[in-house]
């Protein structure tokens, strides 16, 4: 078997390392910095979220006032129903014929695959259910869809967004780590093993991980419990792929100059 020089295994100028070693921490600040943005407002969305698992049916004042914390129902009659595009998505969009108090007087975007896009037509009633100002469901001839962003759903995914940026941050201060290992290496003429790029599905991995845990705790539990299984199941994605990144500069066991130490 050859033996590989250093040269062959990586070599990189002393003050580019260094260089590159205060990047990556700073972006590491960065990103921390910026992970605590969607984190604040955590504990005000759970709130939100038990005062709406809570909500019972408004009475007849309250159902007046239309900001009380229970649950109102809105009929209306439809005037449009439609398949519009909506960002890049495609939704079945439902206008109510004027007057009908907020927020039912916004539009009504369903699934445009649910039922009801197959249901609902101008001129039929249509009952929304609101909490606040939030559009909870739609209902048609006994057929009812829950609406997207829900109280309920927001700060699971908020937790998300700020592991994610902890990912991040994580993964910064280990290039950071990373190039400092071998400024100094290359300074004493010590090989190293090249830096594995991480490429655009490795972000993704990032991104997704966090946001898919979310997602899940989301569904299965509610208030803090969500965002601390959040935080758990993301850990156990995350712990084991930090561990690998760590590795990302080791020696490879076939380098070996003699004369000079490990």
């Amino acid at each position: 078997m050859a033996v590989r020089t250093a040269k062959q295994v990586g070599s990189v100028r002393p003050g580019k390392a260094r260089l590159r070693t205060v990047a990556w921490a700073l972006l590491g600040l960065a990103l921390l910095a910026l992970s605590a943005a969607p984190g604040i407002p955590v504990p005000e969305r759970i709130a939100d979220e038990k005062a709406f698992l809570a909500a019972r049916p408004c009475g007849g004042e309250e159902a007046a006032r239309g900001t009380a914390d229970c649950v109102r129902t809105i009929r209306g009659t439809a005037v449009s129903a439609e398949h519009v595009k909506r960002g890049k998505a495609t939704v079945f969009r439902v206008r109510l014929r004027a007057p009908v108090p907020a927020p039912a007087d916004r539009p009504l975007h369903l699934d445009s695959y649910g039922e009801l896009s197959e249901l609902i037509k101008p001129g039929d009633e249509v009952e929304v259910t609101t909490w606040r100002n939030v559009q909870v469901a739609v209902s048609h001839d006994g057929i009812s869809e829950t609406l997207p962003g829900l109280p309920d759903e927001k700060a699971t995914m908020l937790a998300g967004l700020t592991l994610a940026g902890v990912w991040a941050a994580i993964l910064a201060f280990i290039a950071a780590f990373g190039s400092a290992r071998r400024a100094r290496r290359s300074a004493t003429g010590r090989p190293f093993a090249p830096r594995v790029p991480f490429g655009p599905m490795k972000c993704v991995g990032v991104v997704a991980a966090p946001l898919a845990a979310a997602f899940f705790s989301g569904l299965v539990w509610d208030a803090w419990t969500a965002v601390v299984m959040t935080v758990t199941l993301w850990a156990l994605i995350a712990l084991p792929a930090t561990i690998a990144a760590l590795r990302w500069d080791h020696d490879p066991p076939a380098v070996r100059r003699p004369g000079v130490p490990r």
